[in-house]
């Protein structure tokens, strides 16, 4: 069989769980295979373990080298000795979310029929529709497998952070601490109107195929590449993209009518193109569409603070000035609801001018309000 993606195949570190996960949808999947990566070390009452969830193009890689980019893991600012995610003090764990393309069980893996059994084929657009609830069952399996009855911090930016609240509404007594970063209660009526521009992207390309582009060694690269650049963009602020373009032109002096392009043309392009070596296009849709289910409210009857009411878990919520996907407003809508459930519940407003990306790069003051939440997590449990 010709290979799914243009990417090599990794042999990930994976668990695997014969039983299966059943999921929102009504279907099980068996087995549930979930990839994931460790850092630091587990202690001996196994009380300092910090769930780390990745964003929609996120992977397992939070802190070493991607095996297939090459590029330094994409959380190394803040994973790691002496940093906010303390791993000379902290177990930290991250896993490919369900429905990736990093390992875990997805799109892009060989679809296996209610018993289990392999068809010989990828499960392409014939794998269930999944929520981040689903991803967060399947967190769990993992976290239980690996003998951490509670853990000591769930923290997640953007898609990440859907995973956190999940977890917290969820699986309230096995949360300590939970920091959502850059994120919301639910998607926006705008930003599933920037996931969907992505999908009719990827569906127009020529390659698609139906979404069985594998059976002829093809893969929709154009399409899952315009996706990207989309994504990107809302990633950024105009600030941030003034700053680092402006109007300069790319290799020229002077703008002729095709031949020259702008330098944010040649970035976004090179966002685009680049994207397409280390994603599949399955899983975006899968992945996308999750993200746009996810309505914490809805999952309690309309009642946000209902989701959180009689929790033990502490909280930081941590926004950006500047990010206009998961704009402060989002996060502030999150703190009042904790309110009203009486949680016990931090929040910070981070003043910076590189958009929802903010969460990724250096922010210093981000990155203490995040390192003392956990250390004052650690502290109320003598970790």
């Amino acid at each position: 069989m010709d290979a799914v993606a243009p990417f090599p195949e990794v042999e990930h570190q994976r668990a695997t769980f014969p039983g299966g996960l059943a999921l929102d949808c009504g279907v099980t999947i068996a087995p549930l295979v979930v990839a994931y990566r460790t850092y630091g070390t587990l202690n001996a009452e196994r009380s300092n373990a910090i769930l780390v969830c990745h964003a929609l193009t996120g992977d397992q890689y939070v802190a070493e080298r991607q095996p297939l980019t090459g590029k330094a893991g994409w959380w190394e600012a803040v994973v790691g000795p002496g940093k906010p995610l303390d791993t000379d003090r902290f177990f930290v764990v991250c896993a490919n979310v369900l429905g990736g393309c990093m390992g875990s069980t997805g799109p892009r893996e060989e679809m296996t029929d209610a018993e289990g059994n392999g068809m010989g084929r990828p499960w392409g657009t014939d794998f269930p529709t999944i929520t981040i609830r689903d991803m967060v069952r399947a967190q769990k399996r993992l976290v239980e497998h690996l003998g951490i009855a509670r853990l000591l911090a769930v923290v997640g930016g953007s898609m990440g952070g859907m995973q956190a609240l999940e977890w917290a509404a969820t699986y309230r007594d096995s949360v300590f601490a939970c920091a959502p970063i850059a994120t919301a209660a639910h998607h926006s009526a705008q930003n599933i109107a920037f996931h969907e521009v992505g999908r009719a992207a990827i569906h127009s390309d020529p390659d698609w195929n139906g979404g069985r582009y594998w059976e002829d060694g093809r893969v929709p690269a154009q399409g899952l590449s315009v996706a990207r650049m989309v994504a990107h963009i809302t990633y950024l602020s105009e600030s941030a993209l003034t700053r680092k373009f402006g109007r300069r032109l790319q290799g020229a002096k002077a703008l002729t009518f095709l031949e020259d392009v702008f330098a944010v043309e040649s970035y976004l392009r090179y966002q685009g193109s680049t994207f397409t070596r280390r994603f599949d296009a399955n899983s975006y849709l899968t992945i996308t569409r999750a993200m746009d289910l996810f309505d914490l409210a809805q999952e309690h009857g309309g009642d946000l603070s209902a989701a959180f009411r009689g929790t033990p878990t502490r909280f930081l919520l941590c926004s950006f000035s500047s990010d206009w996907l998961f704009p402060t407003a989002e996060s502030r809508a999150l703190v009042r609801a904790l309110n009203r459930a009486a949680a016990r519940t931090s929040f910070v407003e981070i003043a910076s001018d590189k958009g929802h990306d903010a969460f990724l790069l250096d922010e210093p003051e981000f990155h203490a309000a995040l390192g003392g939440f956990l250390r004052g997590a650690a502290e109320s449990l003598g970790v």
